[in-house]
């Protein structure tokens, strides 16, 4: 055995492959004082499904996607991409998980209180937040908690429009957080990417999200356009947040979800749109929600989300400049 130390470090401390010790995501720092959040990203769980109209389960997703984060642990130096010829998330960029916003059984406020009380935090560190649903109503607290930080742009990707209004009396479920987000005065405009056949959305939202500033896009017109195509459609100069169903891709590679609907995106045409935006837009965060593990007994819905999730930041810091060419 060569005793000419790796640059990968393998030969020091603990192997730690996936399959030992805590699931944290991507297995990085676990960090429970949220007033001392020092990184570049911080990953923040949203276990919360009381907002779901028809199969709850994705109150697990955030500990599948940890688990499936597992899988990508080997980057003690980054991990390398050959196509861009890049390592991507080296050992300048630090990410840790803050664990799981506090969820109170049967009490939407306050459940929603407690996730925008993590974001709030992860912004005020100055780091980029991600956060894990849970059903697609934790979006609401994700934005409530951009308030008084400057405009932005959301681009949303998901089969369902996502923008009722009012379901007697019911303001705060899976069916209204682009209507919600799009009240906002500081959200100045919505590019809905993905969106296709029944939605759970009538006329009138449609109507009403196009009147509000929305680009309604459908999967056959984002292939028309090109992921490249879709982007430019969104305001140069955006600072823009990602809000990612998972339900936006074709069940066929992402079965566990609550929703499915047949017809959606497939895996290239997703991570193409994220890394398009975030070259030529500044990201400011992102929400992944509605993997429902329980659904899909090969995991390979959580899979597919950790990998989104981590190309993803990949793609923000090649962009801020924390990515090695070759």
């Amino acid at each position: 055995m060569s005793d000419t130390p790796s640059p990968h470090g393998y030969e020091t401390g603990r192997l730690n492959l996936p399959f030992v010790g805590i699931s944290t995501f991507g297995k990085r720092p676990y960090v429970a004082d949220w007033s001392r959040i020092e990184a570049d990203v911080a990953v923040l769980g949203a276990p919360f499904d009381f907002g779901t109209q028809f199969r709850a389960g994705a109150r697990f997703g955030p500990r599948a996607v940890r688990e499936a984060s597992t899988l990508f642990s080997f980057g003690h130096a980054g991990a390398y991409d050959h196509e861009d010829d890049c390592t991507y998330l080296g050992g300048d960029v630090r990410i840790v998980d803050i664990g799981d916003a506090d969820i109170v059984h049967t009490d939407t406020a306050k459940s929603h209180a407690n996730i925008r009380t993590g974001v709030q935090a992860i912004l005020d560190a100055g780091a980029f937040p991600v956060v894990i649903g849970g059903d697609h109503s934790v979006n609401i607290p994700c934005i409530e908690a951009f308030e008084g930080r400057g405009d932005i742009h959301i681009l949303q990707i998901d089969a369902h429009l996502d923008f009722v209004d009012e379901r007697h009396g019911v303001r705060t479920g899976h069916g209204s957080p682009l209507r919600r987000a799009a009240e906002k005065p500081y959200v100045t405009g919505l590019t809905q990417v993905g969106i296709r056949n029944v939605s759970s959305t009538a006329k009138d939202g449609y109507d009403a999200a196009r009147a509000m500033g929305s680009d309604i896009l459908s999967v056959r017109q984002m292939r028309a356009l090109g992921p490249q195509g879709v982007i430019e459609r969104i305001p140069e100069g955006a600072r823009v947040y990602v809000t990612l169903d998972i339900d936006g891709f074709c069940p066929s590679i992402a079965p566990g979800t609550g929703t499915p609907s047949h017809g959606g995106f497939l895996y290239y045409e997703v991570l193409e749109m994220l890394q398009a935006l975030a070259r030529r837009h500044e990201v400011v965060g992102i929400d992944l929600v509605e993997v429902a593990p329980d659904y899909d007994q090969t995991g390979s819905t959580a899979i597919l989300a950790a990998q989104v999730l981590l190309n993803f930041l990949g793609f923000v810091f090649e962009a801020r400049g924390k990515t090695k060419a070759g």
